[in-house]
């Protein structure tokens, strides 16, 4: 017997209501941002990228040796990144976690840490009736830019929304450095590639794909900017798919580099431009850039951050030891830069580009493009450009399995606190009926796109898992 329509309808309703977003609203910690604070958080990310660090050069020229990190953390309250809500065991235990495309591993503090009173909730492993050691009782180091966390693997169930891994592994931290995170944050969930994972775990996100939870393999990102230092929202974090309320016309999709196997989520930059004038981009492998939400300036190389702020009227190297690699410019100039992947060219709002006075009452700024190799010579394999928020508060972010790839949109123009300027290129309006849709694309090549329609098909319902995110200060570069 071939059921009506409206007894199919019925039947089909209870999974067509489970299938509806999920928003988690937190909050951004408002800290005041200083140059100095963007100088250290610069020193993080050469750590994190293999690159020397600012210490490490000094200790070198003073023939003293370096510490095990490379540098001394002295501020990160300049700093912003984006944390979201996990649960871990059963009964579940609630942890807010730095959402990181720039690693892979899932660490939170164990309630053994030591000298964490200052940060977030730790696991209590004893309340969960699903929790597993792991095989060795060797203790894992996790290596940071801002520092390194100590701790044991373990396993247990990890859930996002309505997402759910049985054994999931992921460290608990019996001891990490002073400002590696911050309170409320409990810990971190990578959310770049197995292969860069120092607990050898498959990440949660590529956990989700493996058991076919996820209605498409991609995550998204719409990072919100800061305008005042009171709490408020910090974005929205897709699982699963895109929000096509976020952004408007295609999303402009690049194939990985060096994808055989991945670690980073590694595209090629193609072109730059400031002031209305190209950029001379050295091409090959020093043009390997990562897109990572955890850092939150644009790093470059030597020549070509040199041949950028060459283009700015007035733009010098910014005098001081701590400044070594960024550049300043007059606080009365405006910084019109824009960033292409092989396709269109994406503007950066100038707001992001200024990191505000070098000091206190200077009429000069520091520019948010710094020098993060300081002249050393890169690795074949590695990234030489970090392109973190900086950028990324300018677009909508999208982050795909397969292919793996990383498409880029146009903002919807009602995002609140976006401020983007919109692409070079023009793109389709937004659709008078948002709906969060499922894969974005169905292209394959090294440069696609895909426009969003807003349409959800009754037959193939999406469903698509969405988190507000938050700006926290004190990010992990």
């Amino acid at each position: 017997m071939v059921p009506s329509l409206s007894a199919t309808l019925l039947l089909l309703l209870p999974a067509l209501c489970a299938a509806e977003p999920i928003h988690m609203p937190i909050g951004r910690r408002g800290r005041a941002r200083t140059p100095a604070a963007h100088f250290a958080n610069a020193d993080r990310a050469r750590a994190r990228y293999g690159f020397p660090t600012r210490a490490s050069l000094s200790s070198k020229r003073t023939n003293r040796r370096a510490s095990t990190t490379g540098f001394a953390v002295t501020d990160q309250q300049g700093d912003s990144s984006y944390f979201s809500t996990i649960s871990i065991g059963t009964p579940p235990q609630s942890f807010d976690v730095i959402l990181d495309t720039g690693s892979s591993d899932l660490f939170v503090l164990d309630s053994s840490c030591r000298q964490c009173s200052d940060v977030g909730v730790p696991f209590d492993s004893s309340q969960s009736s699903t929790f597993k050691e792991g095989s060795t009782s060797q203790a894992t180091v996790i290596q940071y830019g801002s520092g390194s966390v100590e701790g044991f693997i373990a396993t247990d169930t990890v859930t996002m929304g309505s997402y759910s891994t049985s054994s999931q592994g992921f460290l608990l931290a019996e001891e990490l450095d002073a400002n590696l995170i911050e309170a409320p944050v409990s810990g971190l969930m990578g959310l770049a590639f197995q292969g860069l994972a120092q607990t050898q775990a498959v990440p949660f996100w590529m956990s989700l794909i493996n058991s076919n939870q996820v209605p498409a393999p991609e995550m998204a990102f719409q990072l919100a900017r800061s305008t005042s230092e009171n709490d408020a929202p910090g974005g929205t974090f897709t699982l699963g798919g895109t929000n096509s309320s976020l952004f408007t016309g295609s999303i402009e999709f690049h194939n990985l580099v060096d994808a055989s196997p991945p670690q980073f989520w590694m595209l090629s930059l193609s072109a730059a431009t400031v002031q209305g004038q190209s950029v001379s981009i050295t091409s090959g492998n020093s043009a390997l850039t990562a897109i990572d939400t955890g850092t939150t300036a644009i790093g470059g190389p030597t020549t070509d951050v040199a041949a950028f702020w060459a283009a700015v009227p007035g733009a010098t190297a910014a005098r001081g030891e701590d400044a070594e690699g960024f550049f300043e410019f007059p606080c009365t100039t405006t910084v019109n830069a824009t960033l292409s992947f092989g396709g269109v060219a994406w503007p950066i709002n100038p707001d992001d580009m200024n990191l505000g006075p070098i000091e206190e009452g200077s009429s000069m700024c520091a520019g948010a493009l710094f020098d993060i190799s300081l002249g050393a010579a890169v690795s074949s394999s590695s990234p030489s450009w970090v392109v973190g928020d900086t950028f990324l508060k300018n677009v909508y972010t999208v982050f795909r399995q397969n292919p793996m790839s990383v498409g880029f949109a146009q903002l919807a123009a009602d995002v609140s606190g976006s401020g983007s300027t919109g692409p070079v290129v023009s793109s389709a309006s937004i659709p008078d009926i948002p709906i969060p849709s499922g894969s974005s694309s169905t292209g394959s090549g090294s440069s696609s796109s895909s426009s969003s329609t807003g349409v959800r098909s009754l037959a193939a319902p999406v469903a698509v898992l969405i988190f507000t995110a938050v700006c926290i200060v004190g990010a992990l570069i």
